[in-house]
């Protein structure tokens, strides 16, 4: 399931339903028990939030809700949901489901709102300081970080709410009840539609390679940005017996003008970032969550640049030269200095997260081959905790290992 670049792909789910044999009952309630277990167990009883993390360490307390997190973390509540609805709900779960979807964007949406007048001033400024809030309190939804102590401006998650509410609404989930809620997502639209010259911080939050600040024009927001603006043009938030006033309009030549922003930034990422394999969020052959990138000769190349420079045995490096919870790293700044960064190269952790891009891209495409290959390293990355399998966050080179990966990139154990 997802979105295309002409708007919301109709899920298959709602069209026809499925023959289950014992073993997919089994699989279904397998899934639904490890979904409950790692995700909804922690999802907040009031605001509907999840917290990016229960983990508090020297990187930082992550028991926030991040916008983008909490997006990424329904994703996988939403397919269950599917593929239950698709099955005929055997178990009588999709209720259940599809409403802690529901509560999550809605518990995103009324954080948003209170944050209404940061939006109408952002429209006239595009000044960072009045941009919408990155991350919330998990249990009221509140600010946690006054607007100068973080790098909020971060267009590709308010961007990949709105795609996700334009697959849910399409789905024939209703999440926008009210008229205030509707022009406050119409105000998102005009929030976002100036994204292919507003720099931002961009998916990893800290702007340019250095995490001085320094926002950029990001190749990855601009294309999740065209991607939510054509998903929710024309499209009817009360569902498809709404009134006309309900129905949301984007701006023909602010997508435009985003694809050909993308098209002159591909395949770098900004500026200080020659690639980035957050790009794989927009430009997967078929392209989830994304269908940002339409000339399939520019995909092609892009991802090229992402598999030769960025993947690893472990994921892929985030870009070349990233310095993040390296062991090289100093932990009691979040800056470095230019001349630093040449000390990173070739140990930049690796993410598995990437894996699962590039598994769902094939999956997609309909290479099973490759999508088995990536099944398979997923599966092997995991590691046990309470008795589930889980992927890390990452995988860094070991102190001891740093010298000899440094001459033989790719040769140590992580």
């Amino acid at each position: 399931m997802g979105l295309g670049s002409k708007g919301c792909a109709t899920s298959p789910t709602t069209k026809r339903t499925l023959r289950m044999t014992p073993e997919h009952l089994k699989q279904l309630d397998d899934f639904y028990h490890h979904v409950n277990s790692v995700i909804l167990s922690r999802q907040h009883p009031v605001t509907g939030l999840f917290p990016a993390s229960t983990s508090i360490n020297s990187h930082g307390n992550y028991t926030d809700a991040w916008v983008r997190d909490n997006v990424y973390s329904i994703q996988a509540v939403w397919a269950l949901y599917l593929a239950n609805k698709r099955a005929s709900d055997p178990h009588k779960r999709a209720h259940e489901l599809e409403y802690a979807c529901i509560k999550m964007m809605r518990g995103l949406l009324f954080a948003m709102m209170r944050q209404a007048h940061k939006v109408e001033r952002f429209k006239h400024t595009l000044n960072p300081l009045d941009a919408l809030h990155a991350k919330y309190d998990t249990k009221t939804g509140l600010e946690t970080v006054a607007d100068d102590a973080w790098g909020h401006l971060q267009v590709d998650a308010t961007s990949f709410y709105l795609l996700m509410l334009a697959q849910m609404t399409k789905a024939g989930s209703v999440v926008i009840y009210t008229q205030d809620e509707l022009n406050f997502i119409q105000n998102l639209i005009y929030y976002i539609s100036r994204t292919y010259r507003t720099p931002d911080y961009g998916i990893w939050e800290r702007g340019n390679k250095v995490n001085n600040g320094k926002a950029e024009i990001n190749a990855s927001s601009v294309g999740m940005a065209k991607a939510a603006m054509e998903a929710l043009d024309g499209l009817n938030l009360f569902g498809e017996q709404g009134p006309d006033w309900a129905v949301i309009h984007s701006f023909p030549d602010a997508v435009a003008r985003a694809g050909s922003v993308l098209e002159s930034l591909l395949p770098k990422e900004s500026r200080s970032k020659e690639v980035d394999s957050a790009l794989l969020s927009i430009l997967s052959i078929l392209s989830f969550p994304a269908f940002a990138v339409n000339d399939e000769q520019l995909k092609r190349r892009t991802r090229k640049e992402i598999m030769d420079k960025l993947a690893g045995n472990y994921g892929c490096k985030r870009f070349l030269l990233d310095g993040h919870q390296t062991v090289l790293e100093d932990p009691s700044r979040i800056y470095y200095e230019y001349d630093e960064l040449i000390n990173f190269e070739h140990i930049e952790s690796e993410w598995p997260l990437f894996f699962t891009y590039l598994y769902i891209d094939r999956l997609f495409a309909g290479d099973w081959e490759r999508a088995n290959f990536y099944r398979y390293r997923l599966e092997e990355l995991m590691v046990e905790k309470d008795g589930q399998r889980l992927l890390p966050e990452l995988y860094y080179v070991p102190q001891e290992s740093i010298l000899a990966e440094k001459e033989n990139p790719g040769s140590q154990k992580r």
